[in-house]
């Protein structure tokens, strides 16, 4: 039996990537130690879920993130440069990180040494702690990928890149290590040498395989037979009638907009419309107003489960999130991305050059391309059957179950 922690920001879209929970869960069945560290907002959908939950006190991820600087009155490229440090501070803020290392290097004190750190991808304190601890660091959800050649990248991106270098770098000295976790060069990241893990296929990355490299490992994923009863709410609805899902995931929900939008363009190609709106709270008057928006039928929730409402869909709208579009893709259904930040724009790039499915930006939408987009991919059935093409090439890979035996691989 070995002993594996399992490390997340503190964000349920961080638990997902596709499969990252569910290896944890697979490898528990195995009668494996696994122990899942975040911050304390996350302890009750972890332990719900039957893992092993320990809070500390930071991971290392900013959250929630600065408010905006007002960009309206500053040149374009600075406006561009300080988004870009934005994102480099989320998961790049050397004090927030060098706490973070401290909290696993004090468990470790108190509950023993573990076999190898399993984390988010997004995590530098998992990387170092994973070299303090010497112990083999394994990454779910994104592949390694070398550096990018510095001249093809735009000057915000070469002064962002020699920023990240030198806050690395003050990390690894402050900590006595060598930074073999991290990928340096001009694309700095995150880099296990053991093993990466992605829940999709190769060809899902066909633009970025020459630069991704050898210890990523693709595992695909396919849709879990649901061990409880559907909800009442969806076998209200006649087994007829195919759903479109709509769904901003859980952070990103305060655009009502989009979800009206969305809604009326699910509808008017006969489909019974499903809103999720997130766990996060929404003012009673915003969501009444929004109620009075949607189309005649929707159904307006928080939250949807999956493995009940996705074998109904026939479309999905959404944000771009790599756990909704895994989800999309493994139930092989076609989906229109509009993606709102980050990653997001990424998955939605994907989706299109898969052909199974539309990226659209939020101009698009408000020009009201979001109805004639579901017209066009519910009237073209070669989407429909490259969807569920794809979605047999991820079921082949193995999924979790094969993520558990590689994670399983790294310690011997």
């Amino acid at each position: 039996m070995a002993r594996f922690w399992f490390v997340s920001a503190p964000l349920f879209s961080h638990t997902d990537w596709g499969g990252f929970f569910e290896t944890a869960q697979a490898l528990q069945a195995r009668c494996h130690d696994v122990l899942w560290l975040s911050e304390a907002p996350l302890e009750p959908t972890i332990t719900q879920r039957g893992v092993a939950f320990r809070a500390i006190r930071k991971t290392g991820w900013l959250w929630p993130p600065p408010p905006p600087p007002d960009l309206s009155s500053i040149p374009p490229q600075e406006a561009v440069s300080l988004r870009y440090k934005r994102a480099l501070d989320t998961w790049l803020s050397e004090g927030l990180v060098a706490e973070a290392v401290e909290a696993l290097l004090d468990l470790e004190d108190e509950i023993g040494r573990p076999n190898a750190i399993v984390s988010d991808p997004f995590l530098s304190a998992s990387a170092i702690a994973a070299e303090l601890l010497d112990v083999p660091l394994v990454i779910c959800g994104w592949p390694a990928q070398s550096a990018l050649d510095a001249n093809a990248l735009f000057p915000v991106q070469r002064d962002l890149s020699s920023d990240s270098q030198r806050r690395i770098q003050r990390l690894c000295d402050r900590f006595g290590i060598s930074g073999r976790n991290f990928l340096r060069g001009s694309t700095p990241s995150i880099v296990s040498e053991a093993l990466h893990i992605t829940y999709f296929t190769p060809g899902w990355y066909q633009a970025e395989l020459p630069t991704i490299l050898p210890q990523t490992q693709f595992v695909g994923g396919a849709p879990t037979r649901p061990a409880d009863p559907p909800p009442q709410w969806l076998m209200d609805i006649p087994p007829e009638r195919a759903l479109g899902l709509v769904t901003l995931g859980t952070v990103f929900t305060g655009d009502l907009g989009f979800y009206s939008w969305a809604a009326q363009a699910v509808s008017s190609v006969g489909l019974v419309p499903v809103v999720t709106l997130g766990w996060n709270p929404v003012a009673s008057e915003p969501k009444a107003e929004l109620k009075r928006a949607l189309p005649a039928g929707t159904r307006l929730l928080n939250w949807a489960p999956y493995a009940h409402v996705l074998p109904r869909c026939r479309l999905m709208i959404h944000h771009g999130g790599m756990g909704t579009t895994h989800s999309a893709v493994i139930h092989g259904i076609p989906q229109i991305v509009v993606p709102h930040a980050a990653d997001q724009r990424i998955q939605a790039r994907r989706v299109a050059e898969a052909k199974v499915g539309l990226h659209l930006t939020a101009h698009d939408v408000r020009q009201g391309q979001l109805r004639e987009g579901a017209q066009a991919l519910l009237n073209a059935d070669w989407v429909l059957e490259r969807a569920r093409g794809l979605a047999r090439e991820m079921a082949a890979l193995g999924g979790v179950e094969r993520a558990a035996e590689l994670v399983e691989g790294v310690v011997g």
